[in-house]
């Protein structure tokens, strides 16, 4: 349900001028995409002049990075955690797609900046996005290479097998709407199930 105006005013209006950049910063992004957005287009949104954002943020890319920071870069973290849990490895991997799920949902304008073109971007913003992308694969292919060692599944291929995971999570931010029928948790369930039959085949099939 969509905050009432007057209780979003406030909300924003908190978040200082650097804050309420981001956040416009964010929506616009997510709508028309990092070439699509233009430091204009984010000031006349903001009602402010485009100095003011070149003097927070420097340049378009220098607010996509603090945006990036600010918000996604908390997901290996997050990610790392549930890898470290002692618990079944397949549950443990379940858990961690649903944390990524969840994550994803609640920064759900966020995540879709990382489907950035990193031909639009500086050497040092490619290194950033490149950074970000490489932890969470690198949290995945531990995971999957201990689910391979224990019998669980065959490919040779986890990099391949971690990005057709990803291409479904992404996805997901695309389609998926709250408020539906099946509810969060029910949706969330389906999605992994999905990536588990096509890991594993049936979730009941034993470690060799």
């Amino acid at each position: 349900m969509r905050k009432p105006e007057k209780l979003e005013k406030q909300t924003k209006k908190k978040l200082g001028p650097r804050g309420q950049l981001m956040d416009t910063a964010i929506d616009l992004f997510a709508e028309k995409g990092f070439s699509g957005t233009s430091i204009r287009d984010i000031a006349n949104a903001m009602g402010v002049s485009a100095s003011s954002i070149y003097h927070f943020f420097g340049n378009k890319e220098g607010l996509w990075v603090a945006i990036l920071r600010y918000s996604v870069e908390e997901l290996p973290a997050q990610l790392r955690e549930v890898s470290q849990l002692d618990m079944d490895p397949v549950e443990r991997f379940e858990l961690l797609v649903r944390t990524h799920l969840k994550y994803s949902e609640n920064h759900r304008r966020e995540s879709k900046i990382l489907l950035i073109d990193e031909g639009m971007l500086s050497p040092e913003g490619q290194r950033i996005n490149r950074k970000l992308q490489t932890e969470v694969m690198d949290i995945y292919l531990e995971q999957l290479q201990i689910l391979k060692d224990l019998g669980y599944i065959q490919t040779p291929h986890l990099k391949v097998a971690a990005f057709n995971i990803f291409g479904v999570l992404n996805w997901v931010l695309r389609w998926y709407r709250p408020g539906g029928k099946l509810g969060e948790a029910a949706t969330y369930d389906e999605v992994i199930n999905f990536i588990m039959q096509g890991l594993i085949g049936s979730r009941d099939r034993k470690a060799k």
